[in-house]
């Protein structure tokens, strides 16, 4: 399952990546004891965000996806996998696409609770920048990759 960006005009699309991010946010609110923010997005809201998006898709259905913006660093915004494809290595292929397809030092944040996201960064070359509290007990790992 290649990464292929994703187009958030279209309605089935938008509704897919809506559905999958509440999916999985809701499996990390659950890892980390709080809730998230985006757990309370619209579709609207989703396709309101000035982000670039890639996914996998699985009959044509996005199950996953990963969406930064671009504004001299790139900043990971988000990174989601319906729970149902969850350990396929769906993350890592997201993660790799968007590195080969970007340029420049990338920024990323989750939750310091959510191990298998920091596995991922760490193992994809992301040094911990920082621990920040956004909200009273809500903890967010702040991490980096320099390549410039």
């Amino acid at each position: 399952m290649r990464p292929e960006p994703l187009d958030l005009t279209e309605d089935a699309t938008a509704e897919a990546v809506h559905g999958v991010g509440l999916r999985a946010y809701r499996v990390e609110a659950d890892l980390i004891g709080h809730d998230i923010p985006a757990l309370h997005e619209t579709v609207a809201d989703v396709r309101a965000k000035p982000l670039h998006w890639l996914g996998c898709r699985a009959d044509g259905i996005p199950v996953a996806f990963i969406a930064w913006a671009a504004d001299g660093v790139i900043d990971i915004d988000r990174l989601c996998v319906d729970p149902a494809w969850f350990r396929r290595g769906l993350a890592s292929a997201l993660v790799a696409e968007l590195l080969a397809r970007t340029e420049g030092d990338v920024t990323v944040s989750t939750g310091a609770d959510n191990t298998p996201a920091v596995t991922l960064y760490e193992r994809a070359g992301f040094v911990r920048t920082g621990t920040i509290e956004p909200a009273p007990g809500l903890l967010v790992a702040t991490f980096g990759l320099q390549r410039g």
